[in-house]
């Protein structure tokens, strides 16, 4: 096969892509604007760690990379709940033994694909190859050499970006708005972050539950902490630029310590030197980008962060890219021998755009949820009925588990079902001891609200 694919991006999701469209076999010329990150510290300016789940797996074993990458995670099977005042408490994901999620680092991830990706001989890597613009219609890239100053142009079959949040493909097709009808929206929270860090004790080990994922959910802002190979956590704050609390109050360190010392006084010990890295490490922005078209001119496509970024509160943005992949090489498989590369765009958009907005919307609700709901009474109360009900009934999944744990379940399914759900659950659980209620009656609840007509 002679296509010459350009992919703009060697981040998770386009070195996946990189790997399965060669292995198709297709010629594919993969740039990073970033240097080799397996040659020197590449600050990616992102998280340390992701949770790795259902979805992902799929995609990395359409490339048969799902066994590697999971003797590098880390089995988080609940939220570990750090209440201000009173016992902390873990909250499983799922009632069932079998569901979990993995915490994973990003940069072994990525150091895994480009590995794989360098195996390949039909796949050509640039790094520090900066793309300036690209020409729709022609599927020409302009790049720059960032450490030469060299500049040339590249043409392939097409043009796919997967480079993020900043996208220059889009930019390029945001410049052709009125001819592609190109909508782009971009909503920031009025929330950033910042990370921290727990280290391992002195022989390696952890200094709280390993198999979790820790929340400190404080009303306004809440801190999170996933687990690492080494025995660390990266620990995540989460809080308002503005008001008493934001970032921007929290200027000095004898008022970091006064804030650590009034709201996280249980994580003072596990971080003496939380004040240091406050100021040492900047606070990033968290928004959410939806467009429409994801094609143009049947000659680039744009996928992963590049069409749909979002908050990281489902633990949902890697998955969601991943899945991408495995779309698009569906779309590959049903159009099999065709080279209509429009009809294949399109087609992939179709099955995409709807499903990438659902997660966006999931993202944020779970960001509340996280931050001011996980230890509320009846969320509880609803939390140990999900758990109740995932153990009796098999077919029962929450709304959290429909999108973690259903992978062959579009998203926005999911959201219409969960949603759905969440509402009738709260309802049975408000003012009321779950103890003794009838789980047979509560499914039959369940099934004639999802699914009368």
């Amino acid at each position: 096969m002679q296509n010459k694919i350009i992919i703009i991006g060697a981040g998770l999701c386009g070195t996946l892509l990189a790997v399965r469209l060669a292995q198709r076999g297709y010629t594919v010329s993969l740039h990073e604007k970033r240097s080799d990150m397996r040659r020197e510290d590449v600050d990616a300016g992102r998280s340390i760690n992701l949770a790795l789940s259902a979805r992902g797996l799929m995609a990395l074993d359409r490339v048969g990379l799902k066994e590697v990458v999971l003797e590098e995670c880390i089995p988080m099977r609940g939220r570990f709940i750090h209440p201000l005042n009173g016992e902390s408490f873990i909250s499983p994901y799922s009632g069932r033994e079998e569901d979990y999620i993995n915490s994973v680092s990003r940069g072994g991830l990525n150091i895994t694909l480009l590995d794989e990706a360098e195996k390949l001989e039909n796949i050509t890597m640039h790094f520090n190859s900066k793309c300036q613009s690209v020409d729709l219609k022609a599927a020409k890239a302009t790049f720059k050499n960032l450490t030469t100053g060299e500049t040339w142009v590249e043409e392939g079959d097409v043009v796919i970006g997967t480079d993020g949040a900043g996208s220059a493909v889009r930019r390029s097709m945001m410049g052709q708005t009125t001819q592609l009808l190109f909508n782009y929206s971009q909503d920031f929270l009025r929330h950033g972050y910042k990370e921290l860090s727990i280290l391992p004790t002195e022989n390696g080990g952890y200094r709280i539950e390993k198999n979790a994922l820790h929340i400190w959910p404080r009303g306004s802002f809440m801190i999170i902490a996933l687990p690492n190979m080494d025995g660390s956590f990266t620990v995540t704050m989460f809080h308002p630029f503005e008001g008493e609390n934001g970032f921007n109050q929290l200027d000095t360190k004898e008022k970091v310590t006064a804030f650590f010392e009034a709201h996280f006084p249980d994580l003072i010990p596990y971080m003496p030197h939380y004040v240091e890295e406050f100021f040492e490490n900047p606070v990033g922005t968290l928004g959410t980008i939806k467009c429409f078209p994801w094609q143009a001119y049947g000659k680039t496509l744009i996928m992963g962060d590049a069409s749909h970024a979002i908050v990281p509160f489902y633990g949902q943005g890697m998955n969601a890219a991943f899945e991408d992949v495995r779309v698009f090489d569906d779309v590959l498989n049903e159009l099999e021998g065709k080279t209509d590369w429009e009809q294949i765009f399109k087609h992939f958009q179709a099955l995409r755009v709807e499903n990438a907005n659902a997660i966006a919307d999931l993202a944020i609700d779970n960001f509340h949820e996280m931050q001011d709901r996980v230890d509320d009474a009846d969320f509880i109360k609803k939390r140990k009925l999900e758990m109740k009900l995932e153990q009796q009934f098999p077919d029962y999944y929450s709304k959290y588990s429909l999108v973690t744990f259903r992978p062959e379940l579009p998203y926005s399914t999911a959201m219409k079902l969960g949603r759905a759900q969440d509402n009738l659950l709260l309802q049975i659980c408000e003012g009321r001891d779950i103890e003794n209620l009838d789980l047979e009656e509560v499914m039959n609840m369940i099934w004639r609200v999802l699914y009368r007509e």
